[in-house]
């Protein structure tokens, strides 16, 4: 039984999310304790409890008796099957959240899986839809054929974004090894807001502002404009920039949230000069991807170069040590993480 502190670094809810995902992938059950110590509110919250559900549903796994608040979890998994899941998080509960917990282990399946999940689709404290389909998700197409759709956006606070998600493995055992970039090439984007906004024209004055603060670039800049049927008002824009490889894509993403009394070209300038400031780190991974590509390369072996060693991705690498036979190097000064040992 593995033993994980919830309290580890910045003692957060990710802890949980990559502990469940590689307990499930290795059958390694664990036990964590504190979780979310480190927080206002501490346990468990519903979101980690719907992560469970449909673990639950994927590999039949057991846990003791927990509820939103709970501080303590056994969880012990079964094996892994294809099959669809329906989750409705309630409200605007993060999808890409849940997908942190879910979506690695669908990759181990032998069948099928398809993910019906209904929640928050652009909100805070998680990454928006636009970036997990642009940014992170190629990286997971590498080991499986994934088809995900858009089918609703869900913003704060009513929520009630759809996705459709269908996961076939391929098998394959791909190294992640992103630590070299060519020149960069294009900028691309979508700046999205609910139809609520459309009369005020946030999405084409999110998407002005972004590429205004991005000409001094000198490439090509395409940034999309969508409005959505919404049950709640809300907009935001995410930017990514595509640089020259030899194999795999170099994709740096950044992303910026509407508010309530926000200013539409503040968002749109926000997302760019974080974008702007990922790119000119010499990053061949933004430090939002960085902490999710942490178990794949426990798993596939690998090396990156990120612009920022962020708290969330030191608790990646404590917890898939801990699962995994691995032992990562982070370089701190160049901003490199790779694996010291990778036994397949």
């Amino acid at each position: 039984m593995i033993r994980i502190d919830g309290d580890y670094g910045e003692g957060g809810g990710q802890i949980v999310r990559t502990a469940l995902a590689l307990s499930t992938i290795t059958g390694k059950p664990f036990k964590i304790t504190n979780i979310r110590k480190g927080r206002k509110v501490a346990g468990l919250k519903a979101q980690h409890l719907h992560c469970i559900r449909v673990l639950k549903e994927l590999c039949d796994a057991k846990t003791n008796e927990i509820n939103v608040g709970s501080e303590y979890l056994e969880y012990t998994p079964a094996k892994i099957k294809g099959r669809t899941i329906l989750v409705d998080i309630g409200t605007a509960g993060s999808i890409t959240l849940l997908l942190q917990a879910v979506l690695l282990p669908c990759l181990f399946s032998k069948e099928k899986v398809r993910l019906k999940i209904k929640g928050g689709t652009d909100v805070k404290w998680s990454m928006p839809i636009d970036y997990f389909c642009n940014v992170l998700l190629p990286y997971f197409k590498k080991y499986a054929d994934i088809e995900c759709l858009l089918e609703k956006r869900g913003y704060y606070p009513k929520g009630g974004g759809k996705i459709d998600m269908k996961i076939i493995s391929k098998g394959s055992e791909v190294p992640v090894n992103q630590f070299e970039r060519g020149k960069l090439i294009a900028i691309k984007g979508i700046s999205n807001a609910s139809k609520h906004l459309s009369k005020a024209e946030v999405a084409e004055r999110q998407a002005r502002a972004a590429r205004i603060m991005l000409s001094s670039l000198n490439v090509s800049i395409r940034i999309e404009t969508h409005y959505a049927e919404a049950l709640s008002a809300g907009s935001g824009i995410c930017l990514w920039a595509l640089f020259e490889s030899e194999d795999f894509p170099v994709l740096i993403g950044a992303d910026s949230l509407g508010e309530r009394g926000k200013k539409s070209e503040l968002v749109g300038q926000e997302a760019s000069e974080k974008l702007i400031k990922e790119i000119n780190s010499g990053a061949c991974v933004d430090q939002w991807a960085a902490d999710n590509l942490i178990p794949l390369i426990g798993l596939f072996g690998g090396r990156i170069k990120t612009s920022e060693i962020t708290g969330h991705t030191r608790a990646n690498i404590y917890v898939t040590e801990k699962f995994l036979d691995c032992k990562f190097i982070i370089e701190e000064d160049k901003k490199i993480i790779s694996l010291e040992r990778h036994n397949a």
